[in-house]
């Protein structure tokens, strides 16, 4: 009985110490985004997110880090969607068991943990330098989806094995092929846990600054890049840029900014649920 007293007393202040963590961390995020909210909500205006940058604050604008963040988040998608899949389908469904599989997926777990600045070093040196080219769009999109791949391959495997397998063994017992079971059943029904995991990963990609700063990305650039091979800059380099600033203006225009990328992320994950539960209704099993 006093066993049973001791176990319960432990569950009792375990659950009030998550709380109390729990409660920390939500008003510490409540004071943050508050604290943000005041500073740079009455910045937010369309001269302020169609305006190019500048050295007086009260004129600085967004337009060409939020026309960089755009292009980079699209050949980003462009890079990382189809080969991240494809490499979860083949893990998952067509390669061989054994050792070297195993030392393959550790090693894709592993890598998701990897720091961002690593993954700029790498897009430095191969993209950049041995590819020849140079600190351009393609090269920071790339870099950022040697980053997000792991996180890709492994929700794509993840969805994979969450279908049944009377799934596929009815596609087999009608006669179709692996892949047509793969093409026409499995994906299908784990689409929604796909997007899900792309989706959330694009949202780590748009945030991220060390690994783009690493390959040369600008934290001025007067236009707004037209092509894969133009100069760049991204909303959170603006950031960095403008936190950096003496100038109390500046200060409010990284706020907003913040603001601007918060709501952009807030999007994305939006539409990551909205996807999820969508095909969740849509899939009956």
């Amino acid at each position: 009985m006093n066993k049973v007293l001791i176990n319960r007393r432990k569950d009792l202040i375990f659950s009030v110490a998550g709380l109390i963590a729990t409660f920390v961390g939500l008003v510490m995020l409540v004071i943050f985004i508050g604290d943000i909210l005041i500073d740079g909500l009455g910045r937010i205006s369309w001269d302020f997110i169609t305006g190019l940058p500048s050295r007086n604050p009260d004129k600085a604008g967004i337009f060409t880090a939020m026309a960089g963040s755009v292009w980079v988040l699209f050949l980003t998608t462009l890079i990382s969607f189809p080969i991240g899949v494809a490499a979860g389908i083949y893990l998952e469904e067509y390669g061989k068991k054994g050792r070297i599989s195993k030392i393959l997926e550790i090693n894709i777990s592993n890598l998701a943990g990897v720091p961002s600045i690593i993954y700029g070093l790498l897009g430095l040196e191969i993209f950049a330098r041995l590819f020849n080219l140079g600190p351009s769009l393609l090269t920071g999109s790339m870099t950022l989806a040697l980053l997000i791949l792991p996180i890709i391959i492994v929700a794509t495997r993840e969805s994979i094995k969450a279908v049944p397998s009377s799934i596929k063994d009815a596609s087999y017992a009608l006669g179709a092929s692996k892949w047509q079971t793969m093409w026409h059943q499995v994906l299908p029904a784990s689409m929604g846990g796909i997007l899900t995991g792309v989706i959330l990963a694009l949202s780590r990609a748009v945030g991220e600054a060390a690994p783009l700063i690493v390959v040369g990305a600008l934290a001025y650039v007067p236009f707004a890049p037209k092509s894969p091979m133009d100069d760049f800059s991204v909303l959170p380099i603006q950031i960095f840029n403008w936190i950096s600033r003496p100038q109390q203006g500046f200060i409010i225009n990284a706020a907003a900014a913040i603001i601007v990328l918060l709501v952009l992320t807030f999007l994305m994950n939006g539409i990551a649920i909205y996807l999820r539960n969508h095909w969740q209704k849509k899939i009956k099993w």
